[in-house]
């Protein structure tokens, strides 16, 4: 449970751009899978969660720019609206970046509780989007902002676990 408390700082060696635009390309699979019936209403952003991420733990290196560019290519994949996810995406990338000293602060339980408001505003991006398209409401999209946002520790977990594998390799 080291990982939930942010008074034991850790040192982790700098991710490579090899690593942050394979873990994208993965989400975007991970988006792309065949997700049906109930399990299609509860899916999470696998894209937002990443992004997300590395937003808040490498501003300087991930930010609007590539939020907007995986925004697209989520658009393509996912047969939407063309710019839906862009738009998305790169106010997701606004609050991370904007918001990431701050999250640093806390501990995980503490980031998933900003983090709701993050999802709920991009969540709610996709909500207006379709509501302008088709002329109503999906409120099942808001679904997955709760996924998401449940799967925002484990997420966090998993990349610190790696980024600290490649320093005690070493």
């Amino acid at each position: 449970m080291a990982y939930l408390s942010p008074s034991t700082p850790e040192l982790q060696r700098p991710v490579s751009n090899t690593f942050i635009v394979l873990s994208v390309l993965v989400a975007l699979f991970l988006n792309a899978l065949p997700w049906e019936g109930v399990w299609l209403v509860l899916r999470p952003d696998f894209v937002a969660l990443v992004m997300l991420y590395w937003c808040t733990h490498t501003p300087l290196r991930v930010g609007i720019g590539l939020s907007w560019v995986a925004g697209m290519l989520a658009d393509v994949a996912d047969a939407s609206l063309f710019g839906q996810h862009a738009l998305a995406y790169t106010l997701l990338a606004f609050g991370g970046v904007v918001l990431h000293r701050r999250l640093q602060m806390f501990d995980l339980r503490q980031q998933t509780t900003q983090v709701l408001g993050i999802f709920a505003l991009t969540y709610g991006v996709y909500v207006l989007v379709h509501w302008q398209v088709s002329g109503y409401v999906m409120w099942s999209y808001l679904l997955g902002c709760l996924t998401s946002t449940l799967l925002w520790a484990p997420l966090s977990i998993m990349f610190m676990a790696m980024r600290r594998a490649r320093v005690e390799r070493e």
